[in-house]
């Protein structure tokens, strides 16, 4: 079982950990969650993950090697409780996914979405995002990103530990293959302006639309989503291109 636990060495306001391994230093945009695990969640947890895990490491990986194949691999960070990746995975069987998660529980979960859909295009690494593109991930070798929903970080004073931000961005756009995409999505709208400009800075990337984009046929409502925009909230799509 590959159960990659996070360790933080210190805790800011209000219990946001910065720092995982020692030397690493970049803002945490996510708080360890201490979520219970069902049964279900726990069992295919244990019987997926040594099977479909990717144990971080700080050293570049093959991922045609990964996979046994070459073909589309699009990275997914942040599965949540798993279902819109998995049902991306499923639609598009031609493509290889890997989906980035910290949560234990939401782990659990896609690893059982993995098992009942059969999906062999998908693979998980539980680690901090940012230390997974940039030790693993060789330049060049994605693509696309999948952006979905990241905690808005809401509050001014926790603005800066929102993931999409021009460093990181940076990073990923260099993972990229020329032509891939970079998909971001938000229901929070300020945020989603910041992720318009964000990107729009990057220079080796360029706006697949006048401002927001239409939300692509392969990106699924999530039960969440179609209960926000039943009440009249909006969603927001940005996707860019690598030039």
């Amino acid at each position: 079982m590959s159960d990659i636990q996070l360790i933080p060495t210190h805790a800011e306001e209000d219990g946001i950990y910065t720092e995982g391994r020692e030397g690493h230093g970049h803002i945490k945009s996510y708080v360890r969650r201490a979520g219970r695990m069902s049964s279900a969640q726990e069992n295919y947890y244990a019987e997926m993950m040594p099977k479909i895990g990717l144990v971080y490491a700080p050293q570049a990986i093959d991922l045609a090697a990964v996979y046994g194949r070459n073909s589309p691999k699009i990275l997914e960070i942040g599965t949540g409780m798993g279902e819109t990746t998995a049902k991306i995975a499923d639609t598009n069987r031609d493509n290889d996914y890997l989906g980035v998660e910290v949560h234990t529980p939401g782990v659990g979960a896609l690893c059982k979405q993995i098992a009942e859909r059969e999906l062999t295009n998908l693979r998980i690494c539980q680690h901090d995002a940012v230390e997974v593109v940039r030790d693993m991930l060789p330049e060049a070798s994605l693509d696309g990103v999948h952006v979905f929903f990241p905690d808005p970080w809401h509050k001014a004073r926790h603005n800066k530990r929102r993931l999409i931000q021009s460093p990181f961005v940076a990073l990923l756009a260099s993972r990229l293959k020329p032509g891939g995409y970079f998909h971001c999505a938000t229901d929070w709208e300020e945020y989603a302006h910041q992720m318009l400009e964000v990107l729009s800075a990057e220079p080796t990337l360029i706006n697949s639309a006048e401002g927001f984009a239409p939300r692509p046929e392969y990106r699924p409502l999530t039960k969440f989503e179609n209960r926000g925009l039943r009440l009249g909230h909006g969603v927001w799509d940005v996707i860019f291109k690598k030039r």
